[in-house]
């Protein structure tokens, strides 16, 4: 069709006016992140579906090394707050929540049915009776095992403390470590610690003696070291743990000199680059120790959250929404290799994956972040060193708790 110079002149102008109001029209979510390259990449994917489907909204990611970002956002919260922003849950979120700088996101939860399919976090990511982020990803901690120590002492995969403990007696007469770990970075004492407390006190319990509202001369943390002397002092765990790093540890299970670990999902990768196999290498839920405690699990949660200072609140919260659904969290956590939170989002066939996700969506007790998420960094430090210390000198327990109680005293005024 032949147009006329006027009504070609008359078009672009409309045209220049469509494009001015949209652009008018166009508005950013600012988001600061804290993701490696693999997460980064993952989470770039996301926001260009998410602008896809929104083309209306433009996402402004600024992405930080996870060090700098933990000192940056102290800093960005009160002088230049983007809308959204990275961070964890649990007690980790609690000083910025408390101190007024996340927002509540409770109708964000409410208006998509969030504490059904994202049950298994709620607890972790609720204050006051409020929900104030979304979680996206976690991995699961638990037991990994040699199946073939298993077969050649004659032991089955226990289900509770007392059963574990009676395997150990057969382990030990067989030469064979019951339990490895590498403590010479003190964080894989933190895991056993808090599944013994976990098992022993329950989720609740755990979570107010790291957020320091428990004593730890308390009776309760004493039964809890008292369950783990049954480990440590029988001589059940690698005697010299405090020198070796996890994946020293790790190398004890592949060769058959240790049965079991308890490690985090990401420590798969090791064992299989040691030669083990899915015929091999075993996963099973840490075992039950006071019957009745509803069933918590530690599985390290990462978030997304509107921060006090957000000023484009609405899009914020549809992205949100957003990050919360079933088929996101598939596709993100595919990308991740870990475990999707929404329960009705799904896992490839990888078969320690899908214990994980089994295990952690059906956990009736909450999801513990790792001790040094739960507590604060000073405290971790001092606490994780008496760990590795109780693991060493089993004697000592009292004079540990005495010292981790005046820490208390000190850290958390």
């Amino acid at each position: 069709m032949k147009l006329s110079l006027t009504s070609t002149l008359l078009g672009s102008a409309a045209l220049a006016l469509v494009a001015t109001q949209a652009m008018a029209e166009q508005r950013t979510l600012k988001y600061y992140a804290d993701f490696d390259p693999a997460p980064l990449a993952a989470f770039e994917a996301v926001i260009a579906d998410f602008e896809a489907a929104n083309p209306d909204i433009d996402v402004v990611l600024q992405n930080f090394d996870h060090e700098g970002y933990k000192t940056s956002i102290r800093n960005f919260l009160t002088a230049d707050s983007p809308d959204l922003a990275n961070w964890y849950a649990g007690n980790r979120m609690a000083p910025f929540v408390n101190s007024g700088q996340f927002q509540d996101v409770s109708d964000v939860w409410a208006d998509n049915n969030l504490g059904e399919t994202l049950a298994s976090a709620k607890g972790s990511m609720t204050i006051d009776g409020k929900q104030w982020g979304i979680p996206y990803t976690y991995y699961q901690w638990g037991i990994y095992y040699n199946k073939n120590v298993y077969k050649q002492v004659g032991v089955e995969v226990p289900t509770t403390w007392a059963q574990f403990i009676d395997n150990c007696a057969k382990f030990k007469e067989a030469g064979i470590d019951c339990l490895t770990t590498g403590t010479k970075a003190l964080w894989p004492g933190a895991g056993i610690f808090d599944y013994m407390n976990l098992r022993t006190n329950g989720y609740d319990f755990h979570m107010e003696l790291t957020a320091g509202k428990v004593a730890w001369t308390d009776d309760r943390v004493k039964n809890t070291f008292a369950e783990w002397a049954k480990l440590v002092e029988p001589g059940y765990l690698t005697a010299n743990h405090a020198a070796l790093e996890w994946q020293d540890a790790a190398t004890l299970l592949v060769q058959g000199k240790a049965a079991n670990y308890v490690m985090g999902n990401f420590a798969v990768a090791v064992f299989k680059d040691g030669g083990m196999t899915n015929d091999t290498l075993g996963f099973m839920t840490f075992p039950e120790i006071t019957p009745g405690i509803p069933r918590g699990e530690e599985a390290p949660t990462d978030t997304v959250h509107i921060t006090a200072g957000a000023k484009n609140v609405p899009d914020a919260k549809k992205f949100l929404a957003y990050l919360a659904q079933a088929d996101v969290q598939t596709k993100v956590n595919e990308a991740l290799g870990q475990l999707p939170i929404n329960n009705q989002a799904k896992v490839g066939d990888d078969p320690f994956l899908q214990a994980g996700f089994e295990m952690l969506s059906t956990a009736d007790g909450g999801i513990a972040q790792f001790f040094d998420r739960d507590a604060p960094a000073e405290m971790a430090k001092i606490g994780m060193e008496g760990f590795q210390e109780f693991m060493v000198k089993p004697e000592n327990v009292d004079k540990i708790l005495e010292r981790l109680e005046k820490a208390r005293g000190r850290i958390y005024k």
